[in-house]
């Protein structure tokens, strides 16, 4: 544990810089003051920028170097995993044990990124009408590109969009969420350390209205891979044309129990899943939708389990649920609470407020209108409501302006594969909540949950060109 406050720099073209102003980053527990991270001023950002732009037309980084610097950063983070997982839980919130699943979990993405890097390869195109030609294609990384990151998964979701830039040989530079950045920071010190050219990666922190703007309005950045909330995602998209951007943009995702599953297992999932990290995953379970039959079950062992959740100090490894990012956020789901109740809806469970903490809430009698029900509600609150017919439910999952993930519970075989037919989703998950995701499997969502794909092999194409080369064979 640390005794002192960490003082930390900026990593800009392989050097790490100081500057006159600098972010405070706070024990989302405590709120103690944990450590001071430099702050990005318009000269740093475009310092940043330029040396990515000099390591992607002068610093060759090949494959076989791509593949050895992300395995060894893999090897890195696994090495440090105590400490990264304690700067996890004490800037983020999060429960030290999710904290270690996340490095464990960042250990993977880094080296499915590096087997993937491995398999970059064009192909040859079958000439079936122009006689004397050869034609194949090749694979070339697009250039630089800017990840702007949230706050939720500090590690893993920065890696997510490090590991595929490197991996397909791309410079990149990272604006983390202040109010997370030292997790980032600890990465780059990794990275560095694991032998990346310099300028291939950059750290620069500020906020999004200077840093952020900075970055989107510079033509020299390609590509953009951002997750965070729909506004800002289409403010991304009007602010940089026709550049290119991967974006993930949240939900307010649903799990389907119907009438022919293990209900006390489902509720037991459900509890669990609904509440990791406070809720504020994207793919959290916020909408169930129970059939009618299993209703009352259903509920009591939901209600009982959530009740059981551990709250309180996330280093403490018995803890199930620590703080929101914020007493700002704590308070906005407190409100929301307080409207939906208003609006006749029932807290079975949880729902009161202390500093940042909130007690895990189950509520009942909720309908469309509210925000728990159709906003993203980002906090540890789930809502539910019953179904008569699976045609209903299906309804029901889709009356919604997002489309990230949906559950299903059933050993219904035919059900469970008509099911990602019928659903206004990037991702179905049968027999288990909307909140499952392995790293190595194509992430991203439809309607205002985004565009694009996230996963190393799936993001990876994203952040090549595909080349087409014709050979005239008869000159």
């Amino acid at each position: 544990m640390q005794s002192s406050i960490l003082k930390e720099k900026l990593f800009i073209n392989g050097e790490w810089i100081e500057t006159e102003g600098t972010h405070q980053v706070f024990n989302k527990y405590t709120g103690e003051l944990f450590s001071e991270i430099a702050l990005a001023d318009e000269k740093i950002v475009d310092q940043a920028i330029n040396a990515a732009v000099t390591a992607h037309k002068e610093i060759n980084f090949p494959v076989e170097q791509r593949y050895e610097v992300l395995m060894r950063a893999a090897d890195l983070l696994k090495q440090n995993q105590t400490a990264l997982a304690e700067t996890i839980a004490i800037e983020g919130g999060k429960p030290i044990s999710d904290a270690n699943v996340e490095v464990t979990r960042s250990v993977s993405t880094l080296q499915v990124a590096a087997e993937e890097a491995k398999k970059l390869t064009g192909e040859i195109i079958p000439n079936y009408n122009a006689p004397g030609r050869f034609l194949y294609t090749v694979k070339k990384p697009v250039g630089v590109v800017a990840a702007i990151t949230p706050f939720n998964f500090p590690l893993n979701l920065v890696v997510h969009k490090v590991g595929p830039a490197l991996a397909a040989g791309n410079p990149i530079i990272i604006k983390p969420a202040s109010d997370t950045a030292t997790t980032t920071v600890k990465l780059c010190e990794l990275l560095e350390e694991a032998g990346v050219p310099k300028g291939y990666v950059q750290c620069v922190v500020g906020s999004g209205r200077t840093v952020g703007e900075q970055l989107l309005n510079d033509e020299r950045i390609v590509h953009y891979t951002f997750t965070g909330s729909p506004a800002i995602g289409k403010h991304i998209q009007q602010t940089i044309g026709l550049r290119k951007a991967t974006l993930e943009l949240g939900s307010n995702s649903a799990t389907i129990v119907h009438h022919d599953t293990d209900v006390e297992k489902a509720a037991k999932k459900i509890a669990r899943m609904a509440n990791v990290n406070a809720g504020q995953v994207c793919i959290s379970v916020q909408r169930v939708f129970i059939h009618d039959s299993i209703k009352e079950a259903f509920l009591d062992t939901l209600v009982r389990e959530v009740a059981q959740l551990k709250v309180g100090d996330p280093l403490n490894k018995d803890t199930n649920v620590g703080p929101m990012i914020s007493e700002k956020e704590a308070r906005r789901i407190e409100s929301w609470i307080d409207e939906a109740v208003s609006a006749g809806a029932v807290v079975l469970t949880g729902g009161k407020r202390e500093g940042s903490v909130v007690q895990p809430a189950v509520l009942t009698n909720v309908k469309k209108g509210l925000k728990i029900v159709d906003e993203e509600a980002f906090a540890p609150i789930v809502s539910v409501s019953s179904y008569d017919t699976i045609e209903e439910a299906v309804a029901l999952v889709n009356d919604s302006k997002y489309g990230l993930q949906a559950g299903i519970y059933t050993s219904d075989l035919k059900l469970s594969y008509q099911i990602p037919y019928l659903l206004e989703v990037g991702g179905v998950i049968v027999n288990d909540t909307s909140s499952f995701r392995a790293d190595q499997m194509p992430y991203g969502g439809v309607k205002e949950s985004g565009n694009g794909k996230e996963g190393p092999a799936y993001a990876i194409q994203e952040l090549v060109e595909t080349v087409t080369v014709v050979v005239n064979l008869e000159e």
